[in-house]
């Protein structure tokens, strides 16, 4: 499902300039060459990833998935780096979701051929080039949520392109009052897809769409709000299936990120069924993609796993660090860190300082009572209790909450053998990502 060979050229690139995790002392190494490196040889700022905590997420929830029977299609945006993609694809992912036509890109150049795109193609260009992939090969599943896409995808597929001949899966995208992109009612949808199945550029294949949008906690009323719209788009799968919307033997009901995808399996998994005389094969695929990284904040708080035991032996670890200097302690009680929005996630929480150490991969203490209360574009302003001894050029290794808004800053991320307790880490590799 992805080019291996592809996937390891990622190794051989020479690092440069334009990669601000690499110090000038080590231009012109290859990503592959980081393994054995002291992280004290890297500059901060940096963000790290650990490679334990990243094995046990994707094996948590690949194994989570198989006992249960539902297919898992990481979102891909979270990370955007075929090395991550490729790990979760051995591990059993039946494919890789993305969110636009660049990310596409990046997937198909690097060989894999099994995507979920989980919006609607609108883009001319992104519509031509998605058929020239289904004519070598390639699957895209994209979304449609309007009979105005329905006639636009229709428009670009049936020209003089030779590419055009192709017919696109496509899922209708159920929505709910509040949330993001997807049909608002039932009967919207249901025109949706009477349109879908009257195109004969457009195969309909499932139903699905993104519960996240529409609760942002796991209280009784977040969770009933996810509930009831995961309801709705049972009621649509079921509804195409009475009135023979669908175009094949083989269907997709899908929702679930990283936040409520325990819920979206107790929903959606009845609707599993194998293929029989007259009967389609019905799958349930969850596209979680935050897990693998996860964080010391929003979903350590919010994930089915940490929700009462963050810490448990059964709950995703946060895979990623950063690690940034004092700059200066201009009063008392207050340093200036180098670190700011340009380096690290804010959108869902601020970072929160973890250990304290006189140096770059030199072993360190718990930073106890201090707090990041505000960043600037490459500062944080870190508040401390006058007793801890802060001094510029101390190292202080933050906790970071959101992956979806971490990686995307980094285009070579360290990968370390422990980033836990006071431990000196070892950097054993390196993770490109292509934003």
């Amino acid at each position: 499902m992805y080019d291996p060979a592809r996937v390891r050229s990622v190794g051989e690139e020479i690092l440069d300039f334009r990669h601000k995790a690499v110090p000038a002392a080590l231009q012109g190494l290859r990503l592959v060459d980081f393994g054995g490196l002291g992280l004290g040889r890297l500059q901060t700022p940096l963000l790290t990833l650990d490679r334990d905590a990243l094995d046990v997420n994707a094996r948590l929830l690949a194994d989570w998935c198989e006992e249960r029977g539902i297919l898992l299609a990481p979102h891909g945006k979270t990370t955007m780096s075929p090395e991550l993609w490729a790990r979760q694809m051995d591990l059993g992912a039946w494919g890789i979701t993305l969110a636009n036509a660049a990310q596409l890109r990046v997937a198909r150049h690097f060989g894999f051929t099994r995507l979920m795109l989980a919006n609607s193609l609108t883009d001319p260009q992104a519509i031509r080039w998605a058929a020239e992939q289904a004519s070598d090969g390639a699957r895209i599943v994209s979304w449609v949520d309007s009979p105005d896409t329905v006639a636009l995808l229709d428009l670009e597929l049936t020209g003089d392109s030779p590419a055009r001949d192709e017919i696109l899966d496509v899922i209708v995208e159920r929505g709910g009052h509040g949330g993001r992109t997807g049909a608002r009612s039932h009967e919207e949808a249901l025109a949706i897809a009477r349109a879908v199945h009257a195109s004969p550029r457009l195969r309909l294949v499932g139903v699905g769409g993104y519960e996240g949008a529409l609760a942002h906690t796991a209280d009784d009323a977040g969770l009933a709000a996810v509930r009831g719209y995961l309801a709705d788009v049972v009621a649509l799968h079921e509804a195409l299936l009475a009135e023979g919307l669908y175009d094949a033997d083989e269907l997709l009901v899908t929702a679930g990120g990283s936040a409520y995808f325990d819920d979206v399996v107790e929903v959606l998994g009845p609707v599993r069924t194998s293929r029989g005389a007259g009967t389609p094969r019905v799958d349930v695929v969850i596209r979680s993609g935050a897990y693998i990284v996860h964080d010391d904040g929003f979903y350590r708080g919010i994930s089915p796993f940490s929700r009462q035991d963050p810490d448990g032996p059964a709950s995703f670890r946060s895979a990623m660090h950063a690690w940034v200097r004092v700059v200066s302690q201009p009063e008392p009680g207050l340093a200036i860190l180098e670190g700011g929005k340009r380096d690290l996630p804010f959108d869902e929480g601020l970072p929160v300082p973890q250990l304290l150490s006189p140096g770059l991969g030199e072993p360190g203490i718990p930073l106890v009572g201090a707090e990041i209360t505000a960043v600037n574009d490459q500062h944080a302003f870190l508040r401390f209790p006058e007793s801890v001894d802060l001094k510029p050029g101390d190292v202080i290794r933050l906790g970071l909450s959101h992956p979806c808004t971490a990686l995307d800053k980094w285009t070579v991320i360290p990968v370390l053998d422990s980033t836990r307790d006071t431990d000196a880490p070892t950097v054993v590799g390196a993770v490109r990502t292509f934003f």
